[in-house]
């Protein structure tokens, strides 16, 4: 069976459900498995390893204009219709760690996508040093090519059998921005919980808007996890993002960490904070099931 969509982007085949693998160019080897140099040191004595047991899981090639797009799923076995979680990763691209996020909703009960969004400007999880890193890679990603690769990314996860009438998002640092700017794109996305994702900052031709530019007309309910301490997004953006959402009378919130500072929930880093980290879980499976992503 084909059931492919046709707006400029080829779609995988859906009728490969339960084997992991898409007809079309099929699933490469182990995509992304290793951690980039960037984020390194690694606490390796931290870091969550999630079990397969009871999932399906695998890394697929999705066809966008042309490109190949690589997407890690993981969801239930034997389970159709599932509600729906996009996985926006950091800027370190879809290592281990953002694929064990996936897996951990899949035990949730969801079927979750992690998109590579980087692939057309390199692979971040290769690249040596974070200078390097944000200057050839994600400075030269545009938001537009990424929310329209989300776009193509949910048609597929319909192909595959995902509920997106329940449709969530989450991402972590860029991953966190990224997720505030979909839920302003896509009215179509039920709630969206960004973690440490910056908020302000300049624009340019490549990032032409920030969160707090898109705060007064969010109608999407976003839920902002961020951490007091964090060097890199300070409290005064905070505050003004949660003002500027106010005045637009959003239902979105934003809950600041006293005790953690920029990746709390990155358990392979040394910022990782588990009492935080566990409560930011906590409350993100309880905002999604709260607004209609469950």
């Amino acid at each position: 069976m084909k059931d492919l969509v046709s707006d400029g982007s080829s779609l995988v085949s859906a009728s490969a459900f339960g084997d992991g693998v898409d007809r079309r160019n099929f699933l490469k080897a182990a995509v992304g498995s290793g951690f980039a140099a960037a984020s390194l040191p690694v606490v390796a004595q931290t870091m969550v390893q999630t079990s397969l047991d009871g999932l399906d899981a695998a890394d697929h090639i999705v066809v966008i204009n042309g490109q190949d797009v690589r997407v890690y799923r993981a969801q239930p076995k034997d389970r159709t219709n599932l509600p729906v979680v996009l996985v926006i990763s950091e800027i370190f691209g879809v290592h281990e760690h953002i694929k064990d996020v996936a897996r951990r909703f899949a035990k949730a009960g969801y079927m979750a996508v992690a998109p590579d969004l980087f692939v057309r400007q390199g692979d971040a999880t290769k690249v040596a040093n974070i200078a390097d890193l944000m200057r050839d890679i994600v400075s030269k990603t545009p938001d537009a090519q990424v929310m329209s690769d989300l776009d193509t990314v949910v048609k597929w996860t319909k192909q595959r059998g995902g509920n997106t009438d329940k449709l969530g998002i989450t991402g972590f640092c860029w991953g966190g921005r990224i997720t505030w700017l979909y839920a302003a794109h896509n009215p179509n996305v039920k709630a969206g919980v960004a973690w440490y994702g910056r908020l302000v900052g300049e624009t340019n031709a490549n990032q032409t808007k920030q969160p707090i530019d898109v705060a007064q007309a969010l109608k999407v309910p976003v839920l902002g996890l961020y951490g007091a301490k964090d060097q890199g997004i300070p409290l005064e953006s905070v505050e003004r993002m949660r003002k500027a959402l106010a005045s637009g009378n959003s239902r979105s919130q934003i809950h600041v960490y006293p005790n953690s500072g920029h990746a709390f929930h990155a358990d392979y880093r040394p910022s990782f904070n588990a009492d935080d980290a566990k409560d930011g879980w906590s409350k993100a499976l309880n905002w999604f099931s709260t607004h209609g992503v469950a």
